[in-house]
């Protein structure tokens, strides 16, 4: 990357600088290493900041798991001062769906009711940002159908942002992504037995 965000080339795709600028996005965050999830949620705090709806839709993480990021950003979006931003987490069966399932007995179930749901707002153009938070799971242990997930996020109506994290993003979703960063772990606490801990993990 070339200092001050400049491209080191400009294609010839009749573009503008403003069209090519503003062109939404896929990203992947994925590694072994630490920090997948907080980069995504502090794109998400970018995008509150800039007014835009956001999106962030947990795909492993329990319910009853009380990360930080959640509720700073149920704070931030209930404050008016930004955009709004909708928190979603399949271990609540997700919060809208008319069929109430039980994650725990259904993961798969609950999963693909969450996809669909996620599918329909990309269509509606619910949100300018989405946290597809651990979705690379679902995917690897077929939950998900991946066909499905890059046809619907590669007939997305402009203007919506889209990150997915979690380990081992399949390589046809990498390859789809416009923006992919591999976190690489150096070195973890966990290494050395340490577990997670109270502002650092969550």
């Amino acid at each position: 990357m070339a200092p001050h965000g400049q491209p080191e080339q400009v294609p010839d795709d009749g573009l503008t600088t403003r069209q090519r600028r503003d062109r939404p996005l896929l990203i992947v965050h994925t590694g072994q290493g630490k920090g997948k999830s907080t980069a995504a949620f502090g794109l998400a705090l970018r995008g509150w900041a800039q007014g835009w709806p956001v999106g962030v839709f947990q795909f492993v993480k329990s319910a009853k798991w009380r990360i930080g990021e959640e509720k700073a950003l149920r704070v931030l979006s209930a404050s008016g001062e930004g955009g709004t931003v909708s928190w979603h987490k399949m271990g609540q069966g997700w919060s809208w769906v008319q069929r109430r399932i039980d994650p725990a007995a259904d993961p798969a179930g609950a999963a693909a009711e969450g996809w669909a749901q996620i599918a329909r707002d990309l269509s509606a153009g619910t949100y300018r940002l989405y946290v597809l938070d651990e979705l690379t799971y679902p995917l690897r242990w077929g939950w998900i159908d991946l066909d499905e997930v890059l046809a619907v996020l590669a007939a997305r109506p402009d203007g919506q942002h889209v990150v997915i994290t979690g380990r081992e993003a399949p390589a046809a979703l990498v390859d789809a992504a416009d923006l992919v960063t591999d976190m690489t772990k150096v070195k973890h606490p966990m290494d050395a037995g340490q577990k997670g801990q109270r502002g650092i993990e969550w």
